[in-house]
């Protein structure tokens, strides 16, 4: 296995996730909030995408399938395109009201531009510097490291959530 192979399977499993949390549920219980004040199934799995698509989109030097493939404008949501849900108060996670086609559309859409980008890297580029905001600066295979474990927390998160709800 090389690299890219599995970068590939773990960006899998958390698409296995995601789908297993959100398949089937309406609206409702996809915004539904543990004791009124957690995150939503609908809210994480946003977020979760959000993340991936932001910082892959950067590392990859390509727009974000968020604001290229008009999935702000679909989902209708009330905050800037540049917004992943970092630091979101009670109110912001409690207007991400979307449908389980709305969610996994665009999960879908980010994973496979994802999948895109990961078959074409090599041991050699996980080494390049993607951000030289932090000390040390950020390597790409910190990045997609990082991006892995933000997103199967929260796809577990999700899933958790849907057990409580069931």
């Amino acid at each position: 296995m090389n690299t890219s192979e599995l970068l590939l399977d773990a960006f899998g499993r958390i698409r296995e996730i995601v789908h297993e949390a959100v398949d089937g549920l309406d609206e409702k219980t996809l915004g539904a909030r543990p004791d009124d004040t957690g995150n939503s199934i609908a809210w994480l799995t946003w977020h979760l995408t959000r993340i991936q698509d932001d910082h892959l989109a950067d590392a990859g030097g390509y727009e974000q399938i968020y604001t290229a493939k008009g999935w702000h404008e679909r989902l209708g949501l009330p905050f800037d395109p540049a917004d992943t849900g970092y630091g979101h108060g009670a109110a912001q996670v409690a207007a991400v009201q979307l449908s389980a086609e709305q969610l996994t559309g665009y999960y879908d859409a980010v994973h496979e531009r994802t999948l895109d980008y990961l078959k074409g890297l090599s041991d050699h580029d996980l080494d390049r510097i993607v951000d030289k905001r932090w000390k040390p600066p950020v390597t790409l295979g910190v990045r997609l490291v990082s991006v892995l474990s933000d997103d199967l927390q929260h796809a577990g998160q999700a899933a958790y959530v849907r057990g409580l709800l069931s």
